[in-house]
């Protein structure tokens, strides 16, 4: 993200993406569906509770299309399957900051 000009910072777990306080500043959020402690649908479900619309692309090794439709119906703008073309996922960025 960094390097096209894009700020960018990277937590080490939802928790600590949400102890930072910095939620409705961000523009975009880009979570694995699998992290350590609370889980990226976790993080979605608890965003989207606190009224904390941020756009949400999530990419995974692990998703099936039940989790997939689950992710997509509670808002997230997309989706990906690792391994992914990392030039989709800057233009999955780019369209979830424009909206």
């Amino acid at each position: 993200m960094k390097e096209v000009g894009l700020p960018a910072q990277a937590f080490a777990s939802a928790e600590e993406f949400l102890a930072i306080g910095l939620a409705q500043k961000t523009g975009c959020v880009i979570a694995d569906i699998r992290m350590p402690g609370m889980s990226g649908l976790e993080l979605q479900a608890r965003l989207k509770a606190e009224h904390c619309n941020i756009p949400i692309i999530f990419i995974t090794g692990h998703g099936d299309e039940k989790m997939r439709l689950q992710a997509l119906r509670a808002g997230a703008v997309e989706f990906l399957s690792k391994p992914f073309d990392d030039e989709v996922l800057l233009e999955s960025v780019r369209a979830a900051m424009s909206n």
